[in-house]
């Protein structure tokens, strides 16, 4: 079972169909990914990359890139992209940990990794037999890819995910979200994520469908391009930047099928001004680096802002204690825990960690803090280590975020605890203002006791001009709570 395989049995009839169009119009057929990654991967195998080695990149999002991690696949070796923002220090310890066979990248950064190989770019080779590459057997426990958490705290763990993990995903988000091969996918996504590499390319490869390609996230080159597209995959900051333009409306996007975000919390004021701009209600879902995709607003039927939708079929969500694991009544908040034939085999090189992430019947402890309502969708938090606890009441920083992006005005906010004294933690919030909005904070501070009780409202409101993020665009509170910690200090 090796996911190129299934991809391939999903290829269009017409091979010369494209898969992939750059913004200069440049189109690789599929014909021509077939040849080019049975090129690549007989290149790997000349470099003596055998089944189950680890193939490492760090490079710009690229064609190249990309077909890279199919040849991987074909190879029957494990994709291990990274991040390209990593500093020196932190390649040194993915490589310490990952040993990979390969490593594609800055030779500086690889030189000293043990049992490893380093090449600035791979050049394509020839298939050992002339003409043809042949997909290496995998079977579904076997990994396909290594992708390390972006953790703010500790060691980055390594999430090992199988054929049977990537392809059961794709294969739901093709049915759930209606792909054909008629979808044009426009792909403004990082590919070393599980968002841009697994859900964007894995289903539209599933679909036998195309892209355009962009090679990283250009709001012009976006707007030129969505007449040419169906479909959309986005961050949240992708959607609030469509609509700082003018432009934006629903001639410009009346074609448009489908619009998706996740990777970050979408705010229900984004979410509700986007439908009302566009007439498109986005699909918000909810995933994690070691389980893809786990719930899903509809295709068909409420689109709720504020939600990430119910489970998506044949993955269970449960919300549990914390402490204990034991199942909470609907409509209470806890842990939101997943189990499904998406979710990872566990942590590489960290049986003690992998132990620790999972119940004894299976479920995977997804750290994340949420409830289930009385329709079955699932409502996110907060991280569990996010959480606020106030002079011993607890907080969950994005019932807050909602209620002061609701006030006229503002943009986007992040919700932080802080050292207190007196509380323990205070509450406090960064937030963002609308192009031209006059905000000040004693005002939103009075607006929102109309909408939260006494102790979640925020003792302190700091306006900024830019939140701190992470390249998928998620807000880093670590950093916020690093700036702001000592801002009651003088009490």
């Amino acid at each position: 079972m090796n996911l190129y395989s299934l991809f391939r049995s999903r290829f269009p009839a017409d091979r010369q169909a494209p898969f992939l169009i750059e913004p200069d119009g440049t189109e690789l057929s599929y014909r021509a990914l077939e040849e080019r990654t049975g090129r690549l991967a007989a290149r790997l195998a000349e470099l003596g990359v055998v089944p189950g080695d680890r193939v490492a990149i760090q490079a710009e999002k690229s064609v190249p890139g990309l077909l890279l991690y199919l040849a991987t696949l074909r190879a029957g070796a494990v994709h291990l992209p990274l991040n390209p923002a990593y500093t020196a220090s932190e390649i040194r310890y993915f490589l310490e940990d990952s040993e990979p066979a390969l490593f594609v990248g800055d030779p500086a950064l690889g030189t000293g990794a043990r049992r490893s190989k380093t090449v600035a770019a791979l050049a394509e080779g020839r298939p050992r037999s002339g003409v043809h590459f042949e997909d290496v057997a995998r079977g579904p426990d076997d990994l396909a890819a290594i992708l390390y958490t972006s953790g703010t705290t500790g060691r980055s763990k390594g999430a090992m995910l199988t054929h049977a993990n990537l392809a059961s995903n794709a294969e739901t988000l093709r049915e759930a979200w209606r792909f054909t091969a008629a979808d044009r996918l426009l792909h403004a996504l990082p590919i070393f994520h599980t968002h841009g590499l697994f859900v964007a390319t894995n289903t539209i490869l599933l679909a036998g469908g195309s892209m355009l390609f962009l090679p990283a996230f250009d709001l012009d080159e976006i707007v030129r391009l969505l007449p040419r597209a169906t479909a959309m995959m986005g961050v949240p900051t992708h959607y609030t930047r469509l609509l700082s333009r003018a432009d934006l409306g629903r001639d410009l996007v009346g074609h448009m099928r489908l619009f998706v975000s996740g990777s970050a919390p979408l705010s229900a004021e984004t979410h509700r001004e986007f439908e009302a701009r566009t007439g498109h209600a986005i699909v918000e879902r909810y995933g994690m680096t070691e389980t893809s995709m786990n719930t899903s607003n509809p295709y068909e039927g409420p689109r709720v802002p504020g939600s990430v939708g119910p489970p998506l079929p044949g993955i269970e969500i449960r919300i549990a204690d914390p402490a204990t694991g034991a199942e909470l009544a609907q409509g209470k908040v806890g842990g939101i825990e997943i189990r499904g034939p998406n979710v990872c085999k566990g942590y590489w090189r960290m049986p003690g960690k992998t132990a620790e992430a999972f119940r004894g019947d299976g479920f995977f402890i997804s750290g994340d803090l949420g409830l289930i309502d009385e329709a079955g969708y699932v409502r996110i938090v907060g991280r569990e280590k996010d959480l606020i606890i106030t002079g011993g009441l607890n907080v969950y920083p994005a019932e807050v975020e909602a209620a002061i992006e609701a006030l006229p005005g503002v943009a986007e906010c992040a919700v932080i605890g802080v050292p207190h004294p007196d509380f323990g933690e205070a509450v406090v919030a960064v937030a963002i203002s609308h192009p031209g909005a006059a905000l000040g904070e004693q005002a939103m501070l009075s607006a929102l006791a109309k909408s939260l009780a006494g102790y979640k409202r925020p003792k302190r409101i700091f306006l900024v001009d830019a939140l701190p993020r992470n390249a998928m665009g998620k807000v880093r509170k670590n950093l916020l709570r690093e700036r702001h910690a000592a801002v009651f200090s003088a009490f």
